[in-house]
């Protein structure tokens, strides 16, 4: 990766509340600069950036390909937000609109939104499309990072 920062969150702590910038590309894991605990990791990806955002990340990734006219893409993302806290240096979310990133569209071969591809190390090891409550997208994330492990 090279040294060019390609975003950054503000993103407060789940367990002392402290804010603290994220950046969407980095190497590790983001902790808190204050409890040291593992942030939630939630970045934002384009047809520029997504090699650096999604594929370089050193953990799973979530990649929630969504778009801003989509009903259910905005119903479901406070749930995959949850799972990101939940799963908080485990797995990154990485948001992808659609319309924004038409290549990273084409190359998973996107036809509904939303649709949610979990990666590791580049490689595509899940993908479901439409919307789901919290607690079965986090039953789906959990049974794909056993399974990779």
């Amino acid at each position: 990766m090279d040294s060019k920062v390609i975003g950054s969150k503000v993103i407060e702590c789940p367990n002392c509340a402290r804010k603290n910038r994220v950046l969407a590309a980095a190497e590790g894991v983001p902790h808190c600069g204050n409890c040291h605990k593992p942030l939630p990791w939630i970045a934002d990806a384009g047809d520029d950036d997504f090699d650096d955002v999604a594929e370089r990340a050193n953990i799973m990734v979530l990649v929630d390909m969504w778009a801003t006219w989509c009903g259910p893409c905005r119903q479901v993302s406070p749930a995959l937000e949850q799972v990101a806290r939940d799963l908080a240096g485990k797995v990154k979310l990485v948001k992808v609109d659609v319309d924004k990133a038409p290549k990273v569209s084409e190359r998973f071969t996107i036809q509904a939104v939303p649709t949610l591809i979990l990666m590791r190390d580049g490689k595509v090891l899940a993908r479901r499309a439409g919307a789901a409550p919290a607690s079965a997208l986090r039953s789906w994330v959990d049974e794909i990072l056993r399974s990779a492990s």
